[in-house]
Parts: C-alpha cells; structure tokens; sequence
C-alpha cells in the first residue's frame, strides 16, 4: 500500500474499527500523522497561537484541532492493526492510559512491526490477499533466498 492510498484508506475508513490494516497501511498513517502534526505546529508559530506550558509542553489552536480531527481514525487504524495480529482491538485502549502509556508503547511498537497472521482470522481475510509464504512478491520472504540460487547455479 502507497502512502497516498494508505491516508485515502484512513480517512475512508474513519470510524471503522472492524476489519484489519496492514503494516503498510498502519506506519503511513503515523507517518501522515507527524507530518499533520509538524504544519500545524509551523502554523501555529506562524499565527502566534502557540503556546507552552509550565512544563515545557508545547501546542496550539491548530495543532489541538488536527489532533483532534485525527483521534478517531487514530483510534480506528490501531485498533484494526492489532486486528490484522489476531488480538483483540481492546488493547489499544491502553494507549489512553498515561500511567500505563510509556510501558505499552514499546509493547506496541513490537507487535505494529509484526506481519500479517497468514490468511484469514477471527477478524477477517487478510488485507495482503495471501496466503503464506511464496507469495510472488518482489522480493523473497525474509530469511529465505532469492529464485536464482546461489552464485555459480543456474
């Protein structure tokens, strides 16, 4: 999935928190969100309707409406990425909790870098359209050697 079809996907799918998203789909939406959050950050310094706070935090009239206009699709995208690893879209939830936050990040990033589970699960078919290794994508599934063999073979 491009990054273009990955945004068009997320807003497409805005409130949708059934179904699965790709790895693809998933790290071009957080991609499409820092790059949101960062001109709504140079337009609120433009503007002068930036601010910070006592404690160093930073924002803006712009950047709390982006945010705020991307929450739900944020929501939505998580949940159906940690669909598309056979858990349950539950989890992301815990993102919401600060205590809990910075220890379910690290666990999270983990588990958005894994692959699709191979064909369907309980949460729908898999968005790759595969079924396993040997796909006749572009390159060899990690780990395994290219269609040509090894030097000298035909």
């Amino acid at each position: 999935m491009s990054f273009g079809q990955a945004i068009r996907s997320g807003f497409s799918n805005y409130v949708r928190f059934s179904g699965r998203a790709r790895r693809s789909e998933f790290w071009f939406w957080v991609l499409f969100n820092v790059i949101v959050s960062a001109v709504a950050g140079l337009l609120d310094t433009a503007l002068g309707t930036s601010y910070t706070t006592e404690y160093g935090r930073s924002g803006g009239l712009v950047q709390s409406l982006a945010g705020l206009a991307l929450l739900l699709p944020n929501l939505a995208i998580g949940w159906r990425r940690f669909h598309d690893i056979g858990k349950s879209g539950l989890w992301w939830l815990l993102v919401l909790i600060p205590i809990v936050q910075i220890v379910f990040v690290i666990i999270f990033i983990v588990w958005a870098c894994k692959d699709s589970e191979p064909g369907a699960n309980r949460f729908g078919p898999n968005p790759k359209g595969i079924v396993g290794p040997g796909h006749g994508g572009p390159f060899p599934p990690f780990g395994r050697s290219s269609a040509y063999g090894p030097p000298g073979q035909s």
